[in-house]
């Protein structure tokens, strides 16, 4: 299996997806985008590509160009519904790959664990393992996006409606951070001192609901996984076996 993850910055990983893979002997090759050159990438190469968060904002395409050639991937690889999965501005870079627009969030920043209210189709796809009722979601973001025509949507917070979407049968993309871990927050919080000292954000409160809700959302984060993977053909008996 050829799994690809598109990284954007060094303090971004796939977190506890990378564990739900080791745990499986699944094997996966990072991409650091902003130093590689995408232009001989092959969109429908991987058998799944997963897209990973990071600070710039789509807009922000003329100053980081990496994340034009990531939108041209994404709209071909979408085109065909390969497995794809984005998370955070992976998710943003998603939704404008379809057309949608991506933008300042107007409600302002998110940061921090809330609940996601899953809709009904997302009741009915992998998503519905991450649902308000069995763990609370991670949030870290100030920009927002409209949910791109013939999309699905999967998921909303009580401060932003558009928290996860699906494209075709193989595609979702997130708003939020299903792949944080406790270790991750932390390190996070550590980069974050700026907005801590600004007042933006509560660092004692996101530690004492992370103690709370960490471990919930890893393990329902395998969960999806584990569905997602089955849905899309991507595992194998053995790894199903092993599951």
């Amino acid at each position: 299996m050829n799994i690809v993850v598109f990284r954007h910055m060094p303090g971004t990983g796939l977190g506890s997806i990378a564990q739900f893979f080791s745990d499986r002997g699944i094997h996966y090759t990072v991409v650091e985008t902003p130093h590689a050159d995408l232009s001989t990438f092959d969109p429908l190469g991987p058998d799944l590509l997963i897209v990973l968060g990071g600070s710039p904002g789509v807009y922000q395409a003329d100053v980081y160009p990496f994340l034009q050639a990531e939108k041209k991937i994404l709209q071909a690889r979408l085109a065909a519904d390969r497995p794809t999965l984005g998370i955070c501005l992976g998710g943003q870079l998603m939704a404008a790959a379809l057309g949608a627009n991506v933008y300042p969030g107007p409600q302002g920043p998110e940061y921090g664990w809330s609940p996601l209210l899953v809709t009904d189709a997302g009741k009915d796809s992998p998503v519905a393992h991450l649902d308000g009722a069995k763990t609370s979601m991670l949030h870290w973001h100030g920009d927002g996006f409209d949910l791109p025509e013939g999309a699905t949507l999967l998921a909303s917070s009580a401060q932003y409606k558009q928290q996860a979407f699906a494209w075709g049968k193989n595609c979702i993309g997130f708003q939020c951070h299903p792949e944080l871990t406790p270790r991750m927050v932390e390190d996070w919080l550590v980069g974050s001192a700026g907005r801590i000292a600004q007042g933006a954000m509560d660092c004692t409160h996101i530690r004492a609901q992370t103690k709370i809700h960490g471990q919930g959302l890893i393990d329902q984060t395998t969960a999806f996984m584990l569905d997602y993977m089955q849905r899309t053909g991507l595992m194998t008996e053995e790894q199903r076996h092993h599951a």
